[in-house]
């Protein structure tokens, strides 16, 4: 299932890890703080997402409880949280070691578009900043209809700055985005939906059975071929129309060789 993950990291980044077949479900699992976010969280996350194993088609990320995450732990802007610095500690930082802090941080939320598996969110409840931020990291988000999702870093003095800026102005557009964000106001299922934030939106009690059979339709298709059209559609969010064109070709040409080795070995 995983490489070089153990127990330990896991349960300090308050993550469970569980594989059926094909599909590895990574659960937010401190439902008592609704599933409040640590630097040890991103650390575990980040594990995982390095060691896949080959097999894993399918990744669902999903909070315990009522809320899938309320974002950062409200004591890392007070006195920390063990063995972590506190927010006002981190402005002692160099510049240096604080850039390089803040790309660890931030691998954790970005690295999702960048494997082959794909990657679905499944939403329910509060999805309040680094929230809502690790949910736009996911390739797709599917909510549930209670859920609400709060930009919240400007009410706070800060900026988001877990890689959500990205994803949100491809879903939504930059005016949006920029009212989204500097308001932190709260954003329901039917506006996720109608924005592009979210795929779609069940009942809360139908949530994890929408993903598992959303899930169950990407794992027909050959695997190098979904893995070929995910990087494929993440580089045309940015790409000029004639490089994109240019990697269809690529990409194209790696599967016609792949299938022609099978036909002619």
């Amino acid at each position: 299932m995983l490489e070089n993950v153990d127990e330990a990291l896991l349960s300090a980044g308050g993550l469970k890890v569980n594989q059926s077949g094909s599909v590895l479900t990574i659960s937010l699992a401190r439902p008592q703080s609704r599933n409040a976010q640590t630097p040890a969280t991103w650390r575990a996350l980040s594990a995982i997402a390095t060691s896949l194993a080959s097999d894993v088609r399918v990744v669902v990320l999903r909070g315990e409880g009522e809320s899938f995450s309320a974002g950062l732990d409200k004591r890392m802007f007070t006195e920390g949280v063990p063995g972590e610095l506190p927010l006002s500690g981190m402005a002692t930082l160099s510049d240096g070691d604080f850039d390089a802090a803040i790309a660890g941080f931030q691998h954790a939320f970005t690295c999702w578009r960048e494997l082959d598996a794909i990657v679905i969110a499944a939403v329910q409840g509060h999805a309040i900043g680094a929230g809502f931020q690790l949910a736009l990291g996911a390739d797709m988000i599917v909510v549930a209809d209670d859920v609400q999702f709060s930009m919240k870093e400007t009410q706070l003095g800060l900026v988001p700055d877990l890689g959500g800026t990205h994803p949100l102005v491809a879903a939504v557009g930059y005016p949006r985005a920029l009212e989204m964000c500097a308001s932190g106001r709260r954003i329901g299922s039917a506006e996720a939906v109608s924005t592009g934030i979210a795929l779609r939106s069940v009942a809360p009690a139908a949530l994890d059975a929408e993903v598992l059979s959303l899930a169950d339709s990407f794992i027909t298709a050959l695997p190098e071929a979904v893995a070929e059209t995910k990087h494929l559609l993440v580089s045309a969010i940015d790409s000029p129309p004639s490089e994109q064109v240019r990697q269809e070709r690529l990409s194209q040409r790696r599967r016609i060789a792949h299938l022609a080795s099978f036909l002619n070995p």
